[in-house]
């Protein structure tokens, strides 16, 4: 691969789940992130008087995607399931994948053991115009891996 000196768009990605299930196309995905957490600790015996840094456990941030209402019922189906039988058998993974112009993988984030923690419908105004009917889904994930 050679190598690249300017950035890659923002606008060229794809959002699949467990593994091929599309559910749509999304048009913003957002919170992409992990972070650790980190401990302060001194030994009673140091020479110096400061503390030494840990690593404690890490999260995930919460990851909201956006897109245009479609005729799916898919997505809505696995937030009922969430809902009524618990997050334990319903949990996906979630891959987004940033491409180049040529439509190559350029990265991949791979979330793990993901669950919909919350869905905004679209606001609907009828003052007319070319607006399009947006829903907003914030998932909530265990894990976090990115891939090249």
């Amino acid at each position: 691969m050679a190598n690249r000196d300017t950035p890659y768009g923002a606008f060229n990605f794809v959002v699949s789940f467990d593994g091929g299930e599309t559910l749509g196309g999304f048009s913003d995905v957002s919170g992409l992130g992990t972070e650790i957490t980190v401990a302060e600790y001194r030994n009673g015996n140091e020479k110096e008087n400061h503390v030494r840094k840990v690593p404690g456990v890490h999260k995930v941030s919460d990851v909201t995607l956006k897109r245009g209402i479609v005729d799916s019922k898919s997505l809505f189906d696995w937030i009922k399931e969430t809902r009524t039988t618990g997050p334990g058998g319903k949990k996906k993974s979630v891959t987004i994948t940033l491409h180049d112009e040529a439509q190559a993988k350029v990265e991949s984030w791979v979330l793990a053991n993901v669950i919909p923690m919350k869905y905004t419908g679209p606001t609907l105004a009828a003052k007319g115009g070319g607006d399009v009917a947006m829903e907003e889904l914030v998932l909530s994930a265990e894990g976090m891996v990115i891939e090249k």
